[in-house]
């Protein structure tokens, strides 16, 4: 299988258009199609509707898409590894990402990414639902999570760290739990099905308690308006509550039970690929977004209790 012949195709896909691909490849629109022809001939299958004005993906087109890319990938990186150039991210690179996290913090950095990729075209799906990468032709995935899974190599992005909140006139109405057993005299919301919190007492033991939860709702930006709205008392993590703590829309509830999250945030993508240079590259990117102390923590260490320690992560 000819690997223009791949490239040639995924850039039809991508532009929609046979003689828009063949400007961007230097080949006349008669050549380009030409050559797809010969190309399907030699599949047996048809892979794009061609109309005068644009070219669309068959059924077959679509199931071979994702195998083109990766083929594609694979090339890209074997290029690399030898050293002989610098091989340039492009192509489509397709993104799994929990919704609440995406919107606050991936899209808004999206400018400056596809800036510097110019040649890199992001499907981006995001959703709080766990997605199957594989199954779902994902190159990558950003996900909070234990990690358990050896089908999968993973990047740490971030420590997962959470805080209880309530607004202020939510305290001043219902009056400050002084420990979790006091919870339950409390409205509490939940995000989705995280109804165990489990706490540190003073001698670092845990505490787990079950929440009834007054509002459930499977978003954790959702929960947090609903915080600040002072409906009751939410367990959220610092990365979607950080700016409505620092505003003092939010502030923190019994600081002197921390609680614990055994999860990280990971970039994970399959053990069965090669690093394609526009996964390591959106990686990478996340990596340096990011930074070694996850940004949305800064001025967040006296709630934290990490007043006086580094919160520096590692990348594995």
């Amino acid at each position: 299988m000819d690997i223009d012949d791949l490239r040639l195709f995924m850039r039809i896909a991508q532009l929609g258009s046979i003689s828009a691909a063949a400007r961007d490849l230097s080949l006349t629109p008669a050549g380009a199609s030409a050559r797809l022809a010969a190309f399907e001939r030699r599949l047996g299958a048809r892979l794009l509707h061609r109309t005068t004005r644009q070219a669309t993906l068959t059924v077959d087109g679509l199931a071979f898409l994702p195998h083109a890319e990766h083929v594609l990938d694979a090339a890209d990186a074997a290029r690399a590894a030898l050293g002989r150039e610098q091989a340039t991210p492009r192509g489509t690179l397709r993104v799994a990402a929990p919704a609440s996290f995406a919107r606050i913090h991936i899209v808004p950095g999206l400018p400056a990414f596809c800036v510097r990729y110019p040649d890199l075209m992001l499907d981006l799906r995001i959703s709080d639902s766990v997605v199957d990468l594989v199954e779902g032709a994902f190159d990558v995935a950003v996900r909070y999570a234990e990690l358990g899974d050896s089908s999968f190599i993973a990047r740490r992005l971030a420590p997962d760290r959470r805080v209880l909140v309530a607004s202020p006139e939510y305290l001043r109405q219902r009056g400050r739990p002084n420990t979790p057993d006091d919870l339950a005299e409390h409205a509490c919301l939940v995000v989705g099905t995280l109804d165990l919190w489990t706490f540190l007492d003073a001698e670092r033991k845990p505490i787990v308690r079950r929440v009834s939860p007054a509002l459930r709702i499977n978003d954790g930006g959702a929960v947090r308006d609903a915080a600040c709205a002072g409906l009751g008392i939410a367990l959220m993590a610092t990365w979607c509550a950080a700016d409505e703590l620092r505003s003092g829309a939010l502030v923190p509830v019994l600081p002197g039970f921390p609680l614990v999250s055994t999860q990280t945030l990971w970039a994970l993508y399959p053990s069965s690929r090669e690093l394609a240079p526009k996964v390591r590259a959106f990686i990478d990117w996340m990596v340096d977004r990011i930074g070694p102390d996850p940004y949305w923590d800064r001025g967040l260490e006296v709630f934290l209790g990490l007043a006086g320690t580094s919160a520096h992560t590692t990348s594995a």
